[in-house]
């Protein structure tokens, strides 16, 4: 079964065509080390909560916006390998490909797929 990145960020509104922008660069990549799927979700509907949400989850404030994204790996193993060479791609790093949003309340963690239907 394939192995899943998953991440929610708060991203200032105004910075929409930034955070794109940065997504499609990491997006391609992530590719390159062996991603099979790059998505990106700019929230639309995502409710607030009053135990859990998130937003919440996020600490995001009235002028951002919830984004969930994920990847898709072939394996953990794919992942694992690939991880380290990716962090080290100059085309991420902060002088080239700055995030456009406030990396400490980014939440992510890895997944193993138990249903793909």
């Amino acid at each position: 079964m394939s192995y899943v990145d998953g991440f929610v960020a708060a991203v200032p509104t105004a910075n929409r065509q930034a955070f794109i922008d940065h997504a499609r660069q990491a997006a391609a990549v992530f590719k390159e080390h062996g991603a099979l799927k790059v998505i990106e979700c700019w929230g639309d509907d995502v409710p607030e909560g009053e135990l859990t949400s998130f937003p919440l989850a996020v600490q995001c404030q009235p002028e951002e916006t919830v984004v969930f994204s994920w990847l898709v790996w072939p394996s953990r193993e794919v992942r694992d390998r690939a991880m380290p060479r990716i962090m080290e791609d100059p085309r991420l790093s902060p002088e080239v490909n700055p995030m456009p949003f406030d990396g400490q309340r980014l939440i992510y963690g890895g997944f193993e797929t138990v249903v793909d239907e």
